[in-house]
């Protein structure tokens, strides 16, 4: 049977209203019997139930996700999941909304970040590429007791900060075995597409590819990586470009969330049929690009779960509980023509 919260008071050798109080954050209530509460919840296995915090906080959490203002159909998904999760937990004492900001200004998103003070916001979700600026002004974040989830994409060295998404390294080791098996020993090149080499996310997926790529399958070479910033301009130039200055490239490999701008611009040089492609992330256009066999295989995450995750971290934050760290593992789905 779970412990309550009598049972604490025993354990802790205090009050009810002492462990209420502990518990809650509230005033008047000494260092001593802090410390003596926090022990026995660690001694007795004591867990608090969340509706009897919500009830207890008598206020609504308020999370709001940081999202990029340029995106193409993965962030549509995206802001749908968590425009949805919103409408359904209105009931539950949470509100939710997003802001979207130009991601790639590292200044620009810290002192967006600097702006949000404790009494506005209990949690933020942040989805931006790694910098030092917004490394610092996550942790001044969580100076100001306001909980933060890395979204998707995370920044080096703070763990300070729970990360929701898939080992990104292992989604470009991934990516490395089946372009690997596809190529099916054919000598060639790798084109490799980014939308930005600044991200975190990007950066481990190109790890991983190449450490598969140059442990196990030497006939394969792959090119630098190219970044279109999301620009359909820039990426069919560039595309272009290389395609043409590489006539042995027989794989193509999209890095980042969103393959529908890369692979436009790489079928109007080339029959993608005629390539191995793998991509990231399962949208309208990768699922018809599969059934069509322009795509060979795409890796995905599910947003849904991604979404409700990072609410599920921030209200077991702001409760001062520990996450269930197998609820939240995002799993790495390999997606192909035949199980769709």
């Amino acid at each position: 049977m779970r412990p309550t919260a009598k049972d604490l008071a025993e354990a802790a050798g205090v009050s009810l209203a002492t462990v209420d109080r502990v518990l809650n954050d509230r005033p008047n209530v000494s260092k001593k019997a802090v410390r003596s509460v926090h022990e026995a919840i660690e001694r007795i296995g004591f867990i608090r139930n969340p509706a009897a915090v919500s009830l207890a906080r008598n206020k609504s959490y308020r999370f709001r996700f940081v999202l990029p203002k340029s995106g193409d159909l993965y962030l549509r998904e995206l802001l749908r999941r968590v425009e949805e999760l919103g409408l359904a937990l209105k009931g539950d004492l949470t509100d939710i909304d997003y802001v979207q900001i130009p991601a790639d200004d590292a200044h620009g998103v810290a002192k967006y970040l600097a702006g949000i003070g404790e009494e506005e916001l209990d949690g933020v979700a942040l989805m931006a590429p790694e910098s030092p600026q917004v490394r610092d002004a996550v942790a001044r974040l969580l100076e100001r007791n306001i909980k933060v989830v890395q979204f998707l994409s995370g920044q080096e060295k703070l763990p300070a900060a729970d990360f929701v998404g898939v080992d990104n390294f292992a989604a470009g080791a991934t990516a490395g075995k089946l372009i690997g098996t596809f190529a099916c020993r054919r000598p060639g090149k790798v084109m490799v597409v980014a939308e930005t080499m600044q991200s975190l996310d990007s950066i481990q997926r190109r790890h991983g590819f190449d450490t598969i790529i140059n442990e196990r399958f030497p006939f394969l070479r792959s090119l630098p990586s190219i970044e279109t910033h999301a620009d359909e301009r820039r990426a069919n130039e560039i595309i272009g470009r290389v395609l043409e200055n590489n006539k042995d490239i027989i794989a193509v490999y999209v890095l980042s969330s969103e393959a529908r701008i890369p692979l436009s611009a790489t079928a109007a040089n080339v029959d993608l049929v005629n390539l191995a492609v793998v991509v990231h992330e399962r949208t309208p256009f990768s699922e018809e690009a599969l059934r069509d066999d322009r795509i060979d295989a795409v890796i995905a995450q599910d947003p849904g779960h991604a979404v409700r995750s990072a609410i599920r971290i921030m209200r077991a934050r702001s409760d001062a509980r520990e996450p269930l760290a197998e609820q939240e593992r995002i799993r790495i789905e390999v997606l192909l023509k035949e199980n769709l």
